[in-house]
């Protein structure tokens, strides 16, 4: 949900979780993976601004690395775009696009088109979803600045490949492109970013965007751990079997970004996306307590529930379940699944039944 940080319809602490309440039984060690010795069962890390470095030894190994952006040797581009993988990614966005519009409400002499010019690259779920939710932001902000109007704003997609959102059947997708289009954006489908100066960015149509901001949301890799170990790859990430164990190397686990999963009902591999993690760690972990204590291990059997995708003004793309749905209804069974996700938003209902409701009520929602 970092795309509802960057324009503050979500406040930060609503999608966080800290890590060492959570793990309470748990010996937690903050710090980076810098090697992987599979022949010594050792994971060599460091931390601290010292960079102190720990080799510690294992019994069981989980590998969990996730995904990191690929800027595809384009020069200047990784210094100059912002990405969006994190917490302080989705806050940096934020401050930008209001720093660009404090600054275009008195241009003093300098041209306004650099600052209200805003691109992002990726027609994938995590592009759609950031160019609309910035969208949104930027048009409801517009009317705060005397100087700045709403048709002086210029916001573009870059997407690779004919349709936006590839992952949803055609019908939807092209439903997504025009109600962004009704929203005054601009897709440029079937290229791609070729040249980033500090003030412009070329795309391989030929159109040259005067801008300061580029979002690139276009390519992810598996993590360059990876590559040093000596695993059979697919595409940079391990092959396991159906209980998400690397059958070369025994007592180690592979799951979500750096895993190619097999589904054991289509016999291809399962996609490295969000919905899949919880099924997956839970699995992992069990599968864990049966190599310490003995049994019978559980294979992944998740099957994808549904895709969902919000696009601006309340709006949004959805298929659950094979059946397809567009508009409000969408968008709000997107806002809610996530939302009863949060930890902090069960608690909040909770109290409110507790505090508002009968005894009735009170007694359901202790259960």
């Amino acid at each position: 949900m970092l795309h509802e940080v960057a324009p503050t319809d979500l406040d930060s602490t609503n999608i966080v979780s800290p890590i060492r309440r959570l793990l309470r039984r748990v010996t937690f060690f903050h710090g980076e993976s810098d090697a992987i010795d599979l022949e010594q069962r050792r994971v060599e890390v460091s931390h601290g601004h010292e960079n102190y470095s720990h080799a510690s030894p294992y019994d069981y190994l989980m590998l969990a690395l996730e995904s990191t952006t690929t800027f595809y040797n384009i020069p200047c581009l990784a210094d100059r775009a912002l990405t969006m993988n994190s917490l302080s990614d989705a806050i940096e966005l934020r401050n930008h696009l209001i720093a660009n519009l404090e600054e275009a409400d008195y241009a003093c002499g300098t041209p306004r088109a650099p600052l209200l010019n805003f691109e992002v690259a990726g027609g994938g779920f995590a592009g759609v979803e950031t160019i609309a939710a910035m969208n949104d932001f930027l048009r409801e902000a517009v009317p705060f600045f005397p100087h700045i109007r709403n048709n002086m704003l210029r916001l573009i997609l870059v997407n690779s490949g004919k349709e936006i959102l590839p992952e949803f059947r055609e019908k939807l997708g092209t439903y997504a492109q025009r109600k962004l289009t009704e929203q005054k954006l601009e897709i440029h489908s079937n290229c791609q970013v070729t040249a980033v100066t500090d003030r412009e960015v070329t795309l391989s149509n030929g159109t040259a965007v005067t801008t300061n901001t580029l979002v690139w949301t276009a390519g992810i890799s598996p993590h360059a751990l990876l590559d040093t170990r000596p695993c059979q790859k697919v595409r940079g990430r391990i092959p396991v079997n159906e209980y998400l164990e690397v059958p070369e190397w025994p007592d180690v686990w592979a799951l979500i970004d750096c895993a190619v999963m097999p589904d054991l009902k289509t016999g291809t591999s399962r996609p490295p996306t969000t919905q899949h993690e919880r099924p997956e760690g839970k699995v992992a972990a069990k599968n864990t307590l049966v190599s310490v204590r003995g049994g019978r291990m559980k294979p992944f059997l998740y099957s994808t529930i549904g895709l969902l995708a919000p696009i601006g003004k309340r709006t949004g793309v959805a298929n659950i379940l094979g059946v397809n749905f567009s508009g409000f209804i969408a968008w709000w069974l997107w806002r809610t699944i996530y939302l009863l996700k949060l930890p902090q938003f069960k608690k909040k209902v909770l109290a409110r039944i507790i505090h508002d409701g009968s005894s009735r009520n009170r007694q359901d929602a202790l259960r």
